[in-house]
């Protein structure tokens, strides 16, 4: 059974085509347009071994919030749609992962019921293009479109892009972690026997 889809969404905004494998090798070909904003997908890519490919034109001659936003939208439903009615998968995922001075721990369930608890202390500032208040809203984008409920949680860190990058690599383990099939999982890991 091949977990793949392919998303599409074009608004007044953004148009995006983005296609995941989660039975991938971490490869990647991402353009977004935020030079940052793609260094920290190659990161969910990599240390995720998803298969992603990327395409977004957006209205970053206004800013960035649109494009990195409707990313996390479309990766979301990537996500929900390639994991299907989620038999067999393990549903929860954790990482902890250091960057330099950095660590940030990451924890999801894919419970069908969307939250984001975000315990991220960002200042609103830039790397790059990119405002640094983005990364919430792609979270909170991203758990809402896979049904995702999701903690982030910073330990310490000072450097900016230390802080951010140890956040997608924690979210890429803990995504690998939660797609997992488990041979001892019969249908859906729940006392309902339903995730929605």
């Amino acid at each position: 059974m091949t977990r793949t889809a392919t998303i599409e969404r074009t608004t007044n905004e953004t148009e995006i085509t983005l296609s995941l494998n989660l039975d991938g090798s971490g490869s990647y070909r991402i353009e977004s347009g935020v030079p940052f904003f793609d260094h920290m997908l190659t990161q969910i890519a990599r240390h995720g071994f998803f298969d992603i490919e990327l395409t977004a034109r957006g209205d970053l001659e206004i800013d960035s919030h649109h494009t990195v936003e409707d990313v996390g939208i479309c990766l979301g439903e990537a996500f929900r749609q390639a994991l299907g009615d989620k038999a067999g998968i393990r549903r929860y995922g954790r990482g902890t992962m250091p960057m330099h001075e950095a660590l940030a721990s990451v924890i999801i369930d894919f419970s069908g019921r969307p939250l984001l608890v975000c315990n991220l202390p960002l200042p609103k500032t830039q790397i790059g293009n990119f405002e640094l208040e983005l990364v919430e809203e792609f979270l909170t984008a991203f758990c809402n479109h896979a049904g995702a409920n999701l903690h982030v949680n910073l330990a310490y860190g000072d450097n900016l892009h230390h802080i951010v990058e140890a956040v997608f690599k924690a979210l890429a383990r803990a995504l690998d972690e939660a797609c997992q099939h488990d041979p001892r999982i019969v249908g859906v890991l729940s006392s309902k026997g339903k995730l929605e």
